[in-house]
């Protein structure tokens, strides 16, 4: 089956040589993500849930492209869930994954309706909406074969998760790259794990999705995410490296120089424990991450002889 990759509008040569750089600057970063967290393995049937945003557009365009050249046998299954929100333009989807000769699947459920009913005026709707999207779309896997659900959050999500739940829920968590669903059935993989949102912006722009606006529930904004957003990007432009540090950080947790008694054991320590991770030495200096290029996984060491050897696809 033949796919057609290619952006819907014409591009001047400088414009294609962008979208070229950025492309293999994707591929790099979700080829990375997969290898390191052995997100696809031969013989998977992916179910690439696509919402009509930037970032599952991306996510099903770069898949696509290493299902090409990688060294093992994959599916892939694009999913909608048509929720039947007022203005939802139904034909959008259909039309533009027929275009890319890509299979799909639109499940039509009316949660919109339970969620107005549920929710009243003017409440945020998104965490009953999420629950609820949720347990269709693992439904639909199963009824599917998918062995992997693929979702399009991206390494600006994950922080911003990581801080809405340290400043609000006392907890020092996020979005993992791969877990199990809440109902034990399926594995979830985010394949733009290591991918930068601005750069999902450009690629959004020069592939010319067919954007689906997320406001059509006309619900209210997540106002403590768009503060942890608005905060996030300040520091990027007033200190460039510190969101790059802090996803680098994500990946190196040290639990001896944290202060979970269940993740550590604090209390059989002794005097002849000896030094653990460096012991009180470990704060005389500081190790710094900065970063001077644009590439949010240059302090990212990836297992290059994973089955997958998916970074290596050119």
């Amino acid at each position: 089956m033949s796919t057609n990759l290619a952006p819907s509008t014409s591009l001047t040569p400088q414009q294609k040589s962008q979208l070229a750089k950025l492309e293999k600057r994707l591929r790099r970063h979700v080829g990375q993500a997969i290898a390191q967290y052995n997100m696809i393995e031969d013989g998977d049937r992916i179910m690439v849930c696509l919402s009509g945003g930037k970032d599952s557009y991306a996510m099903l365009s770069i898949l696509m492209i290493l299902k090409e050249s990688a060294p093992i046998n994959f599916e892939l299954i694009a999913v909608n869930l048509d929720q039947k929100q007022p203005g939802f333009p139904e034909h959008v989807l259909p039309n533009y994954l027929t275009s890319l000769g890509v299979e799909y699947k639109i499940i039509e459920e009316d949660t919109y309706a339970i969620v107005k009913d549920k929710i009243p005026e003017g409440k945020t709707t998104c965490s009953l909406c999420s629950r609820l999207r949720r347990a269709v779309l693992y439904k639909a896997a199963k009824a599917l074969g998918a062995t992997k659900i693929a979702l399009g959050h991206h390494r600006d999500d994950m922080i911003e998760t990581m801080m809405l739940n340290m400043f609000y829920g006392g907890k020092l968590k996020s979005m993992p790259a791969k877990l199990v669903s809440d109902n034990g059935e399926h594995v979830v993989i985010r394949p733009l794990a290591f991918c930068k949102e601005s750069e999902l912006i450009q690629y959004a722009q020069l592939k010319a999705f067919p954007i689906i606006p997320c406001n059509l529930c006309g619900s209210q904004p997540n106002l403590q995410r768009q503060n942890i957003k608005k905060m996030l990007n300040d520091w990027h432009e007033n200190f460039p490296g510190r969101i790059e540090s802090m996803f680098t950080a994500m990946q190196n947790i040290v639990p001896s120089h944290l202060c979970d008694s269940e993740l550590f054991d604090f209390k059989s320590i002794n005097a002849h424990s000896g030094i653990i991770n460096g012991g009180d030495t470990a704060f005389d200096q500081e190790t710094h991450f900065s970063s001077t290029s644009n590439d949010t996984s240059a302090a990212i060491n990836v297992d290059q002889a994973n089955v997958l050897n998916i970074t290596e696809i050119k």
